[in-house]
């Protein structure tokens, strides 16, 4: 196992900054946030492992899941991992794709969840609205199943408390159901999100990014098997449950 003292550091790294990752697929440098590290577990298997904290070695992918699915089929994939994994046996899950795109969704569920245990996070709409034209509004979320005119009338609000009248600004209309937004924040009837903490905004923004960028335009809305709280997710006997103090990357060039 390699430990942190023998990672190859890029300049962001030593700077402080956000880490750059290659992806292994395409070779473009991203900062670490925008990519999803594929961790290869003891037993050989390679698992999605979103919060970067499993130990051992790992390799960065920044494509969407279409793209994912293609380099399985023509074998690109298992021929940048056998280059990442430095001739390390393993095995591809059939339905890795599913479990990334499974993990990437609970990982922003459960970060909205904990910014609404944070107090930063408002639902309602008359709540919203206030905090909206006050000036107060980091981000603005709407449910896929919330009515055009409720998003509408919020988006004016945001515009109009940002001195922003006229511009394209509005929420972003997320692909989930209000029942799971309602379920990942423990609140009833959540239809729109909005957020009053830039901090707490940022971290919405890039862990709501991945997971859409991973879906893609074109494909469901929600996970195939989209994780509950209590239940068993796919993703969890792989390396997304190591100890929260792990903190072990491989840097691939």
């Amino acid at each position: 196992m390699r430990h942190p003292t023998d990672e190859a550091l890029t300049v962001t790294d030593r700077d402080g900054g956000d880490p750059i990752r290659s992806c292994i697929l395409t070779r473009d440098r991203e900062a670490r946030d925008h990519l999803v590290r594929l961790a290869l577990a003891p037993d050989g298997q390679v698992w999605p492992d979103v919060r970067a904290k499993a130990p051992g070695r790992g390799a960065w992918i920044g494509v969407t899941r279409t793209e994912l699915e293609a380099a399985i089929a023509k074998k690109r994939l298992r021929g940048a991992l056998a280059r990442a994994f430095k001739g390390e046996p393993f095995t591809i899950p059939d339905d890795l794709p599913t479990l990334i795109e499974t993990a990437l969704h609970r990982n922003a569920m459960d970060r909205l969840g904990l910014e609404s245990k944070s107090g930063t996070l408002l639902t309602g709409s008359d709540k919203i609205a206030a905090a909206a034209r006050s000036g107060q509004l980091a981000a603005l979320y709407h449910a896929a199943d919330a009515a055009v005119d409720g998003n509408r009338k919020l988006d004016q609000a945001w515009r109009v408390g940002s001195d922003r009248e006229g511009s394209d600004l509005r929420g972003l209309a997320l692909p989930i159901p209000r029942p799971i937004l309602s379920l990942a924040l423990g609140r009833e009837n959540v239809v729109h999100i909005g957020l009053t903490d830039r901090a707490a905004a940022e971290r919405v923004s890039k862990a709501l990014a991945r997971w859409l960028h991973f879906i893609g335009p074109d494909l469901p809305c929600v996970p195939r098997e989209s994780p509950s709280r209590g239940s068993s997710a796919p993703e969890s006997s792989g390396p997304d449950t190591a100890p929260m103090g792990t903190d072990e990357y491989e840097e691939l060039e």
